[in-house]
């Protein structure tokens, strides 16, 4: 939640989404009527006979307001007004999109700085058992029961397994601040981040994730809304093909002062009131509205033609993550069998060379065979959430919390 929060580019969608269900109410207020004013000064000089003809001495004031309300536009109004309300729709669904987005996205940065954590704790029991190893290699080294050459391996192990902890340290605290900055922290900011690998089995099939992906996706959702507003476009322009026509109600008052009253000579006042309807029509334009309706045909029939594609790309999406989920599955199932079998190996042959009947090298080797065990299976682990969390989104389901069935 804190990413949908303050992340800058969930902002800015959810800006878009505002600005395009204000301008679906605009297009909504062009099918009311409009109200217009007009003021006008004049002043002409003019030497006619009888002076009876001549313009006012101080010139000529008119005032008029005019009423008047769209009847047809040749759909235009209905179309614009359509279109714009399918945009706000779509705009919607991509903001949906996005935090779905944002969600995997956080989701899987999480679980690699969970991964790095259980790597360091691994590296740091390694460390500890070679610790241990070359402790006890010394102990029977200073009583003659070791060569010196145990000893010295034990201390090159020693050695690497600090600087392999040294680098699993690293690799955890760039997840932590990749993970600082995808929810709007500092990079350098403290944060203890709390969470574990955990299995959550998921016992849905191939139909029914598909089902649930045609359903809810969003951009599946936008595809269609896609379709839509081309066919709305195209109805604008073919909307050049019909007459517009508007009726109006005016009233128009004339005097020879600003306040419209008669004063002077030559002076005139005059008021007048007209109602009636307009309409025009653009007989011939050699083609433009013809050609204008055709291109607007053919680009319906490209983003129908995208939503097929999107459609056949979300089947493969859906297929390919739950092979993922079911192949991590797996992997976790040998992983644990494998640190179980690593485990023991490492007992018995610590067991072996402290009873003095086996070798330094192999406590060295199973303690290596067991730290490589434990990676795998936090990795298998990892991987799974990781994939989990992508099928949801390939989906469309919002899911913060993957512990939660």
């Amino acid at each position: 939640m804190q990413a949908l929060s303050h992340n800058p580019s969930l902002a800015a969608e959810e800006a878009q989404s505002r600005s395009s269900e204000e301008t679906r109410k605009s297009r909504r207020g062009a099918f009311g009527p409009k109200l217009g004013m007009s003021y006008t000064a004049t002043k002409q000089e003019r030497k006619t006979e009888p002076s009876s003809s001549r313009p006012p001495e101080l010139g000529t004031y008119s005032w008029s307001i005019e009423i008047s309300q769209p009847v047809f536009q040749g759909f235009q109004l209905l179309a614009s007004y359509q279109r714009a309300a399918l945009q706000a729709d779509s705009d919607q669904a991509s903001l949906l999109n996005s935090e779905l987005t944002m969600t995997t996205n956080v989701q899987s940065e999480f679980l690699s700085y969970l991964r790095a954590e259980e790597n360091v704790k691994s590296e740091n029991e390694a460390l500890e058992r070679l610790r241990e190893q070359l402790r006890i290699t010394r102990a029977f080294y200073e009583v003659g029961l070791r060569p010196k050459l145990d000893v010295l391996q034990a201390e090159v192990d020693v050695s690497t397994a600090e600087s392999t902890l040294i680098q699993a340290e690293n690799v955890r605290d760039t997840a932590q601040a990749r993970l600082n900055t995808l929810l709007g922290f500092s990079a350098a900011a403290k944060i203890d981040y709390v969470g574990r690998l955990a299995h959550v089995p998921f016992n849905r099939t191939l139909e029914q994730c598909l089902e649930t992906a045609y359903r809810q996706r969003p951009d599946l959702y936008m595809a269609a809304k896609s379709v839509e507003i081309a066919e709305k476009d195209q109805k604008v322009a073919q909307s050049d093909y019909y007459p517009q026509v508007e009726a109006y109600y005016n009233i128009n008052q004339q005097g020879n002062t600003p306040d419209l009253q008669r004063k002077g000579n030559y002076s005139s006042r005059s008021s007048t009131w007209e109602v009636g309807a307009r309409a025009t029509w653009n007989v011939f334009q050699w083609g433009t509205t013809y050609y204008a309706d055709k291109s607007a045909g053919w680009l319906v029939t490209r983003m129908r033609h995208e939503e097929e594609k999107l459609k056949l790309d979300v089947g493969y999406d859906i297929k390919s993550r739950l092979l993922s989920l079911r192949e991590a599955e797996k992997r976790i199932t040998v992983a644990e069998k494998g640190v179980r079998e690593a485990r023991e190996a490492y007992e018995a042959a610590l067991a072996r060379y402290q009873e003095q009947v086996g070798t330094n090298f192999d406590v060295l080797d199973a303690s290596s065979n067991l730290t490589r065990a434990q990676s795998s299976l936090t990795g298998s682990r990892a991987d799974y959430l990781t994939a989990l969390s992508q099928l949801y989104t390939a989906m469309g389901e919002f899911r913060p919390d993957l512990l939660l069935r």
